[in-house]
């Protein structure tokens, strides 16, 4: 017991912080600049990289514009399921505990806005890259760290299928060795 609540403490401890990052960054943009409005805080790289005040009423990367409530249907949905599935995890699984949250509090962040504004309010904008925010970035590096567990997991896993699969040949092959013991037994009684 005292495991499984170290276990959701952690969480709740990166939802917390990620959602409270997300909320007042974009409380700070709505307030401080109109939409459309952008400026670029690092001198050196110019216009590749803007803060802009944008409103996102679609997916990423532009897609699905003006597809709110099917958005959100699917955000709460796809959040349910991480939660569920940040429930079977082992406890000393790190990165996949982190990827799990970082993911789950991006989609809360953005949850939060289509709830209260009908779009998603994104910020952050590099080169000709579609703009995005702090919730955005969460999602992303979680899925990247996902696939990095995963791939990590099956690498560790690699020479144990090898062994298995070693295994299962010898067996395949122990029938023709029995056949050729019961020759060689009966050429031993002739």
């Amino acid at each position: 017991m005292k495991e499984k609540i170290k276990h959701n403490a952690f969480l709740i401890g990166v939802v917390t912080l990620i959602v409270a990052l997300d909320r007042w960054s974009k409380l700070w943009i709505t307030h401080k600049m109109a939409v459309g409005e952008s400026f670029s805080p690092i001198g050196f790289l110019g216009d590749f990289f803007k803060i802009i005040h944008w409103r996102n009423t679609g997916a990423a990367f532009g897609l699905f514009q003006n597809a709110n409530v099917p958005l959100l249907v699917i955000s709460l949905l796809i959040a349910v399921a991480v939660l569920f599935y940040y429930q079977v995890i082992k406890p000393k699984d790190w990165m996949a505990k982190l990827s799990l949250s970082l993911i789950f509090a991006g989609a809360v962040g953005n949850i939060i806005d289509r709830i209260k504004f009908g779009y998603v309010v994104d910020f952050l904008s590099f080169g000709r890259f579609p703009v995005f925010n702090v919730a955005d970035s969460a999602v992303t590096i979680g899925v990247i760290l996902m696939a990095l567990n995963y791939l990590l997991e099956e690498r560790k896993l690699l020479p144990t299928k090898n062994e298995a699969q070693n295994d299962e040949e010898i067996e395949e092959s122990l029938p023709d060795k029995a056949i050729e013991d019961v020759v060689y037994k009966l050429e031993d009684t002739e």
